[in-house]
């Protein structure tokens, strides 16, 4: 009750309402219950209704003005994605500079579509969305993109995802550079052979090597 009562005074700010001439507007706490119980359970709005004695758009617009105070007030202050600093000197420590996040794609299994099924079946023969997540040198979520078919190359997953729009345009990190040798590079990503070789993202070299360059590279 206690936590409770916490998140509705957090909250109070951008969920209070007056009273009007037709009818009491629902409190604060009834409004957080109300969301809270229908984000946490699967029932359907005409469920919540019954459980709290309202109307069924009563339940939706309670439900999204809790979620957007959420996301206002609470977001920026619960959800952190880390000091960039602290990150690239962890990938440091691990080999690589300036490296401030490693990306990759990962495979969900689920029930076959009854629509486009076969795009949803991936190269391992079984029905997947693709998951692609962005990690810090510890393998924490920082950033993901769900929902493609499996049967979609990781690489164009990436480039039609707002992550790549925003390392394009150079928002993403903080402008840190470093000097190796004397060439100037920036904070960039890792991943494997299926990404794009970009300014912003190191991969693995995939050219062909002789014996020679093997033992250089």
């Amino acid at each position: 009750k206690g936590t409770f009562l916490e998140l509705c005074e957090l909250l109070s700010p951008a969920l209070k309402r007056k009273d009007t001439r037709m009818r009491a507007a629902l409190t604060i706490q009834k409004r957080v219950a109300i969301a809270l119980w229908k984000l946490a359970t699967p029932d359907s709005y005409r469920s919540v209704t019954n459980q709290f004695g309202v109307g069924k758009s009563t339940v939706g617009v309670a439900v999204m003005q809790v979620a957007h105070a959420i996301v206002d007030l609470l977001l920026s202050k619960v959800v952190t994605l880390g000091d960039v600093q602290v990150i690239i000197d962890g990938f440091s420590a691990m080999g690589f500079p300036n490296c401030g996040r490693a990306i990759d794609g990962t495979h969900i299994p689920i029930l076959g579509p009854e629509h486009q099924g076969s795009q949803y079946i991936n190269r391992k023969g079984y029905f997947s969305m693709v998951l692609q997540a962005l990690v810090d040198h510890k393998g924490r979520f920082t950033n993901i993109n769900v929902g493609w078919p499996g049967k979609v190359h990781d690489a164009r997953v990436f480039k039609n995802s707002g992550l790549f729009r925003r390392l394009q345009e150079g928002v993403y990190f903080p402008d840190r550079k470093i000097t190796v040798g004397d060439v100037e590079m920036p904070i960039v990503i890792l991943g494997d052979p299926a990404y794009p070789l970009m300014p912003w993202l190191m991969k693995p070299y995939t050219g062909a090597l002789d014996t020679e360059k093997e033992l250089f590279n």
